[in-house]
């Protein structure tokens, strides 16, 4: 099994794309940023979920470089979109392969599907649901979602509808979902699939800013997010450095 870098109160895998394209036959897949970790230090449901993970990997180009001023760092940042994309590349001639997507506002995850199976020339992905919104507090609503995803007959679940919510609600319902052997909490990748969501250019990505490019198209969602709340992960991991952090759910 691969190493674990220690990030202030989670421990993420030290493992390239390649190495988790060819391991991941199992468990749920999370991929930590700066804003995770901020919510990792007072949601303690988001902090449990995280507990029950398989495979915890670096989302964040940021986390990435900050890992190297840490004993052990990290070997390269994995995007959780960008990995998606490969997974199913990876297994395009895999008949055993069968997504579901489950995210994005109406009609969106249909539209990532097609654009998905057309793209594979096959049927790759088997069943795609837009929920409602507020639908994890909604008990009908995910009964019938549970109900779809079995009934779809798919063995990968990728859910895409922002953290700490798809984290959670993939801990309080992986069980009923015996046939799935993968789930994936991955974020805005079914918008992006989708193609309404555009990623930021290569350079940006390459240098860390995606941020940044992603804040510049929505800046009244996202200023709140990155400006104020995230910026409490500096402080936290100026601790870590210092050898003073203290996870705040462990006595």
């Amino acid at each position: 099994m691969n190493k674990k870098i220690r990030l202030l109160n989670i421990d993420i895998l030290s493992i390239t794309r390649d190495e988790l394209l060819k391991k991941l036959k199992k468990g749920v897949l999370i991929t930590p940023n700066i804003d995770h970790l901020v919510k990792l230090q007072k949601d303690k449901e988001f902090y449990d979920a995280y507990q029950q993970a398989e495979w915890i990997v670096c989302d964040s180009k940021i986390l990435y470089i900050l890992s190297k001023f840490l004993r052990n760092p990290l070997p390269e940042a994995i995007p959780g979109s960008s990995f998606f994309t490969a997974y199913y590349e990876y297994h395009k001639n895999d008949p055993n392969c069968k997504i579901f997507l489950l995210g994005a506002a109406e009609g969106i995850a249909v539209k990532a599907m097609e654009r998905i199976n057309q793209k594979m020339g096959r049927n790759i992905v088997v069943g795609a649901h837009s929920p409602s919104y507020g639908f994890e507090k909604k008990t009908e609503e995910c009964e019938e979602l549970i109900r779809i995803v079995n009934e779809s007959g798919a063995n990968v679940v990728l859910v895409g509808v922002g953290a700490p919510k798809q984290e959670k609600w993939i801990m309080k319902y992986r069980s009923r979902m015996p046939k799935v052997d993968i789930f994936m909490g991955l974020g805005a990748t079914i918008d992006f699939e989708a193609g309404t969501l555009k990623r930021a250019p290569i350079i940006w990505q390459k240098v860390g800013m995606e941020w940044l490019y992603r804040f510049l198209k929505e800046p009244k969602r996202l200023f709140k997010r990155y400006f104020i709340d995230d910026m409490h992960f500096f402080y936290y991991y100026t601790l870590q450095l210092l050898g003073l952090y203290k996870n705040p759910f462990e006595k």
